[in-house]
């Protein structure tokens, strides 16, 4: 059975990487430079995702396509598959609504899992996972960030995936759930200090609930972004003097770019916490993820590519239904929770899972 990985940077590497241990894998990307660098895991082969037509005649000759884009390609590759007849999953952070395509994946007889990786992806497991055991679920609150070891100044932050959804982080509004209605806020308008684990940061609200305004009912629901100190005050400034502008966007980023590409291996931490009550017993339940950079791949591109080839892997397995489906209905679901976290296990990426009665400082 083969499968096309679409987009050959870390994530995708990751992702083809993982794959070519059971598949025949196909690493597609328009820079050639990136498929030298697969070649001893994945087939390249030269793929203009900006190409509709030419991406569904490529699409068609796979068994599932693995959308590891930016994600301005996101809705379009997953029309793309639709149109193809192919499964797909799905980790572009694309800002159109994948759920408005569920009656085209249904007709087209296709699984399409999108949001599968990190976050939105594994956080969506995880908050699936607490509302399937939560009920009524109160609140629920994901905390996440992929941080250099080391935050060097200017902007103590190191990219590790697309720069261009960095950016978007920092202007698409996040939509949260308050009060048990759904809100936009500007995503940098707060900034707060936050504890985790051994470390301090900084925080903003972004939009990473995505899917999980319409299948998740909480009274409270949002996501916030982790950062080093002094890193959030600089993008504010920048966004407030126009600077992430779409047309100001490719000049910025020539600027500040190589001041967030440096040498310092990456971690990715995340936490996700729900309460609310079990059995008329009020109760909270928290995840906390933790990783680090291995065996050449940067902590980031492991726990969302990854992540993207065990949900890959449960679609070529027959085990969903015919539909798009976000990650979080995998976390509701024993059979396939189960699966996520023994193959999470299995690449050591470390999790860990806390229940008990709420503290006076669970938020």
């Amino acid at each position: 059975m083969s499968i096309l990985v679409l987009g050959a940077g870390n994530v995708g590497k990751a992702i083809a990487y993982d794959l070519s241990n059971d598949f025949e894998v196909w690493a597609g990307d328009r820079d050639l430079s990136r498929l030298e660098d697969v070649k001893t895991y994945a087939n390249p082969i030269k793929v203009d995702a900006s190409d509709f037509g030419s991406l569904v005649e490529t699409i068609k000759g796979f068994d599932l396509v693995v959308g590891a884009l930016p994600g301005r390609f996101g809705f379009k590759t997953l029309k793309a598959a639709i149109k193809a007849g192919v499964d797909i999953v799905d980790v572009s952070f694309m800002p159109e609504n994948p759920l408005s395509l569920r009656e085209d994946a249904v007709k087209a007889n296709i699984t399409a899992v999108v949001d599968a990786g990190f976050a939105p992806g594994l956080s969506n497991v995880f908050l699936g996972r607490i509302y399937q055991e939560l009920n009524p679920l109160e609140e629920g609150i994901i905390r996440v960030g992929g941080l250099p070891k080391i935050p060097k100044p200017p902007l103590y932050y190191k990219i590790t995936w697309s720069p261009y959804d960095l950016i978007e982080e920092y202007t698409r509004k996040a939509r949260i759930v308050k009060d048990g209605e759904v809100v936009e806020v500007a995503p940098l308008e707060r900034i707060w200090k936050v504890k985790l684990k051994d470390f301090e940061f900084e925080e903003f609200v972004s939009d990473g609930l995505r899917t999980l305004i319409e299948t998740v009912n909480a009274n409270h629901l949002e996501e916030r972004t982790l950062r080093w100190p002094g890193h959030l005050e600089k993008m504010k400034v920048l966004k407030e003097l126009g600077f992430f502008e779409e047309e100001n966007v490719d000049f910025t980023l020539k600027v500040i770019a190589p001041l967030m590409n440096y040498e310092s291996e990456d971690f990715s931490i995340m936490e996700v916490y729900g309460r609310g009550y079990q059995n008329g017993k009020e109760k909270e339940i928290r995840y906390i993820l933790y990783d680090e950079a291995k065996d050449g791949f940067t902590s980031m591109a492991r726990v969302t590519g990854f992540t993207a080839a065990i949900i890959s892997r449960i679609v070529m397995g027959g085990e969903c239904a015919y539909g798009v489906i976000p990650p979080e209905v995998l976390g509701m679901r024993d059979d396939t929770y189960s699966k996520i976290m023994q193959e999470i296990k299995k690449r050591n990426i470390h999790v860990e899972v806390m229940e008990g009665a709420p503290s006076d400082n669970s938020r």
